[in-house]
């Protein structure tokens, strides 16, 4: 496990969001803090109060404030690189988390077109083929996807545009990316 740099909240960090969504939006900037054309990355989310209780010199190095540990907050914890080669749903299929873990985000980068283009696109394709014609339409959007999810069902999601690259750009919505959060919600079965 590799704990994630210490982290303030972004600008675009709503105050009042709850706490999956500041994570959520924490991982984004994190991610967005490395640039782009990066490989896929996971978090485990730990309960930040319990963090400092059972491993105070982990919280100290994470940075952690001594005096909120009453705030109801959730601290994210990179783990190691997703292999490559390996397809996402093949390695989500191979996760198990300990109790302590309580949600897992990933931040991904893909292309997605508009609604306006899936009328056009020809059938039969592979996926093979499929990502290649995407990638060479003159429509798509290169896209930093960041999914959060609790044991207790919760979601989260935040997607970048790499054209519109900026904290104040970031869309957020539980429902934006649901294939990935139900993988993602798989990890805890």
């Amino acid at each position: 496990m590799l704990p994630m740099s210490n982290l303030s909240p972004s600008p675009g960090t709503p105050m009042a969001a709850s706490p999956l969504t500041r994570a959520c939006l924490e991982i984004d900037e994190y991610a967005a803090g490395l640039g782009w054309d990066k490989p896929a990355r996971l978090f485990a989310l730990v309960d930040t109060a319990r963090l400092k209780k059972q491993e105070p010199r982990l919280a100290s190095q994470l940075g952690l404030d001594q005096d909120d540990a009453g705030k109801s907050s959730l601290t994210p914890i990179e783990q190691d690189e997703v292999p490559k080669g390996t397809p996402l749903d093949k390695f989500l299929g191979t996760i198990a988390w300990p109790a302590t873990v309580v949600g897992c985000a990933l931040t991904v980068e893909r292309l997605m077109l508009p609604p306006s283009a899936e009328a056009s696109v020809p059938e039969g394709l592979n996926d093979k083929q499929l990502s290649k014609w995407v990638a060479g339409h003159p429509e798509r959007q290169e896209v930093r996807l960041t999914v959060a999810v609790l044991r207790d069902g919760s979601r989260e999601s935040a997607v970048r545009l790499r054209e519109k690259d900026s904290s104040t750009e970031v869309l957020t919505g539980a429902g934006l990316v649901p294939g990935l959060a139900e993988a993602l919600a798989a990890t805890f079965s």
